[in-house]
């Protein structure tokens, strides 16, 4: 399992196939030069041919700067202004969307804003007024001061022909700088009480949620938790004091059940505001201690049997561990990708609730003859199965990663992926059938699939969210 994250991540495993593929190609590339290199300096025509060949290189160099300035290849304007802006100045980390006008003229556009003006009297005015100029509308302001000036980060509503590097521009000549900017929508014109109050509530509700909450809280970043004790064994990650650390772009906060939480936005610095309030969410969820929702659900299969599927955590560790007995070395070799004996150490981790998502499968009689895992992995999620052997092809597969895809999109996910081997056709059909679009990589016998979900048609919501969008949408049609 460990070697399939390492290639997923950008690390791939080594090839020997791919190192024989290019030491030929260097052995022609040495031979066709030596061949290039004997017939001009021996040959009768060598001389002529080599100035022959300089003219043409010269006339096509000059035929392609010609083509490329009248007919406009060079990049956008917008796009190149974005790029160079002044020092101490970025767009956010898509520059093209950001710099590039998304609506019609006439229309208005939602920006998120920050920047670091001066703590003296009158500087926020001069920013506030310079906008007003441009008919920039302010919708929210918060303020985070810092040691040396004060970080504002504003909600804007401008003309919509207005780009990110006009906008930008705007604000260095009212003193704002380190400014950075990116298009928002209807989810950002809620307020930061009500923010922070809604994603305390979700926390309290479901252990589970405490990255999603840090990562609605903060914006674009990747969440990573690594437990006091690793998995496989070995050393554990350094321990951070119980305030926890920021770093200018990334903070660390110690986990509530040991092991610490990783927070990192690289584009842009954390200001001590926002690290108060993650941290203030950590310690809410530690108070809370685990804790998952107790619905559950009865269907019943196609053959008449009915099953219960509801929420699992470390309380059904003993279960699982059972289940894994009943279980043939294939299926769990099929689940875990390595030695068959270490399939149990993994349950505890997979059980948390810090962690992702469970689903178990129980008969009518409580016995525990499936998984599903939803697992928080970075900036990614993935899903995992394992079936009891006698209730395999029976569609309990299909209709857990159903509702664990479902939970995905709640959450925001924007894709899924599941780790199998070619050989297990069971969950390649089960992933077809969730009629996504599907990405496949095939790497030495590993199989990675990933499915792009429609996070649009999420589920079941919180009450202040539906409102923000409501809000958004009369902002719009004003």
């Amino acid at each position: 399992m460990s070697d399939v994250t390492r290639a997923r991540n950008g690390r791939p495993v080594h090839h020997w196939r791919r190192d024989v593929v290019e030491l030929a190609a260097l052995f022609t590339s040495v031979a066709v030069a030596d061949g290039v290199a004997n017939l001009v300096g021996h040959g009768p025509d060598g001389p002529a041919l080599l100035a022959i060949s300089a003219v043409a290189l010269a006339a096509t160099a000059a035929f392609h700067t010609w083509w490329t300035r009248r007919h406009g290849h060079a990049p956008p304007a917008g796009d190149t202004d974005a790029r160079s802006l002044p020092q101490g100045q970025q767009t956010g980390p898509s520059d093209e969307s950001s710099a590039t006008p998304e609506t019609e003229p006439g229309q208005s556009a939602l920006w998120r804003m920050r920047t670091t003006v001066k703590d003296e009297p009158g500087s926020l005015a001069a920013l506030c007024t310079a906008l007003a100029g441009r008919q920039v509308d302010i919708l929210s302001l918060q303020t985070h001061p810092l040691a040396e000036g004060t970080v504002d980060e504003f909600l804007l509503r401008a003309p919509g022909g207005l780009m990110a590097s006009e906008l930008t521009k705007v604000v260095s000549l009212a003193g704002g700088t380190d400014t950075w900017i990116e298009r928002a929508d209807a989810h950002d014109l809620v307020d930061a009480p009500t923010r922070v109050l809604g994603l305390a509530a979700r926390t309290a509700l479901d252990a589970a949620e405490l990255p999603l909450a840090l990562r609605q809280l903060l914006g674009r970043c990747t969440i990573r938790q690594l437990p006091a004790t690793p998995v496989g064994g070995g050393r554990g990650p350094a321990g951070v004091p119980v305030e926890g650390v920021l770093e200018d772009t990334v903070m660390r906060l110690r986990a509530p059940e040991g092991g610490v939480i990783t927070v990192e936005r690289p584009y842009l610095p954390f200001t001590p505001t926002e690290f108060a309030r993650a941290r203030a969410l950590v310690e809410l969820d530690a108070r809370l201690g685990p804790r998952v929702p107790h619905s559950q659900h009865v269907l019943t299969l196609p053959e008449g049997n009915e099953i219960t599927v509801r929420r699992a955590d470390a309380r059904d560790l003993e279960a699982a561990k059972a289940m894994h007995e009943r279980c043939s070395a294939r299926t769990l070799g099929m689940r875990y990708h390595g030695p068959v004996g270490d399939a149990d150490r993994y349950l505890n981790h997979l059980l948390s609730p810090r962690f992702g998502r469970t689903l178990a499968v129980q008969t009518a009689s409580g016995r525990l003859v499936g998984l599903g895992h939803l697992l928080w992995d970075g900036d990614e999620t993935e899903v995992a199965l394992l079936i009891e052997d006698k209730w395999q092809r029976r569609g309990v597969g299909g209709e857990l990663l159903e509702r664990l895809v479902a939970m995905a999109a709640e959450a925001g996910c924007e894709s899924v992926y599941a780790v199998t081997q070619a050989s297990n056709t069971g969950m390649v059909a089960a992933m077809r059938g969730l009629g996504l679009p599907l990405d496949y990589q095939i790497e030495e016998g590993t199989l990675v699939i990933t499915a792009r979900l429609q996070t649009g048609q999420a589920g079941a919501r919180l009450p202040y969210e539906v409102a923000q969008e409501q809000v958004g949408e009369r902002i719009a049609r004003d």
